[in-house]
């Protein structure tokens, strides 16, 4: 059983910034990748940042600048400093990983509201 558990959403001005965090709990894999998705109401779950195992971070184009993904890989963490936010980055955000060949799995979500 894998657990994905986020921490850090709120509200916040155009400008500012927040930090999510989320920690993974279970039967983890070595091998494996975390990091973010979100979604805004009548739209898909959309990519934000990850991270592998090996350090490797991809970004959408969006937050690139904007957004750090980071890790700490011995307690299965992963975190997204956000910067310099946008109301358009108002979302529910999603901690995700995918666990080696086992599975992905998704944490329940951390909504992010950023004033105009």
């Amino acid at each position: 059983q894998v657990q994905l558990v986020e921490s850090g959403g709120g509200l916040v001005q155009a400008g500012g910034s927040l930090r999510l965090s989320c920690k993974a709990s279970g039967n983890i894999i070595s091998v494996n990748t975390m990091g973010w998705f979100r979604q805004t109401p009548g739209n898909e779950r959309e990519f934000v940042a990850l991270m592998t195992t090996f350090g490797h971070t991809n970004y959408t184009d969006s937050v690139k600048g904007r957004f750090i993904v980071s890790r700490d890989r011995p307690r299965n963490n992963v975190y997204l400093q956000m910067d310099s936010l946008k109301p358009e980055d108002t979302a529910v955000y999603y901690c995700y990983l995918a666990n080696g060949r086992v599975g992905k799995y998704w944490g329940q979500g951390t909504q992010v509201t950023v004033s105009s």
